[in-house]
C-alpha cells in the first residue's frame, strides 16, 4: 500500500504541476477516458481472466485507488509531453521509452507489500510490453479527438 500511495502522490503532484499543453477540459475528458478504460480492459483481464490483479483478486477498496487515481495521471504527463510536432522517429522513441518506464515501474510493483500491490497470473511483463504501445495508440486518438471536437465548438462560437 505504501508503493501505491507513493505513486499516486508523485504522478499526480508531476501531472498537475507541468501540465502546459493540456486544457482543463482535456484533462477531464482523458481522466474519465482513462478511468473507462482501464476499468472495461481489467473487467476482462483482471476479473474474468486473473491475468493480473491489484492487491488480491476481489474487487476492494483499495484497488479502487489504483483504478481511479494512478493511470490518469500518467497518461496526462504522456499527452503534455508528447512531441506532436515532431518526426514519426522522434514519436516512435518517445513512445518506446514510456513503454520501457512503465515496464520497469510494474516491475517495482511486483514486489512484495507495503512496497508492491501488483500481482500476475498468467500475464507476464511481455504482455505489458505489447500491449502499452497500443494503449499509447489509443489514448493518443482519444486525445487528437478531444482537440478536433474543441476546435469545432470553438469555431462554431
Amino acid at each position: 500500500m505504501v508503493g501505491l500511495i507513493i505513486a499516486i502522490i508523485l504522478f499526480n503532484l508531476i501531472a498537475f504541476t507541468s501540465r502546459k499543453k493540456l486544457t482543463l477540459n482535456q484533462v477531464l475528458h482523458i481522466w474519465t477516458f482513462t478511468i473507462a478504460f482501464q476499468q472495461t480492459f481489467d473487467l476482462l483481464v483482471e476479473y474474468k481472466y486473473e491475468g493480473y490483479w491489484y492487491f488480491d483478486k476481489e474487487v476492494d477498496w483499495t484497488g479502487l485507488l489504483a483504478h481511479t487515481v494512478l493511470l490518469p495521471p500518467v497518461n496526462m504527463m504522456f499527452l503534455n509531453w508528447y512531441p506532436f510536432k515532431k518526426g514519426f522517429s522522434h514519436k516512435f522513441s518517445y513512445i518506446a521509452i514510456w513503454v520501457i518506464a512503465i515496464i520497469l515501474y510494474e516491475t517495482i510493483t511486483l514486489l512484495p507489500e507495503p512496497w508492491g500491490y501488483f500481482h500476475y497470473g498468467w500475464w507476464k511483463l511481455w504482455h505489458a510490453a505489447i500491449t502499452d504501445p497500443i494503449l499509447f495508440l489509443i489514448l493518443l486518438g482519444y486525445y487528437k479527438w478531444i482537440c478536433k471536437a474543441e476546435r469545432k465548438l470553438l469555431s462554431n462560437e
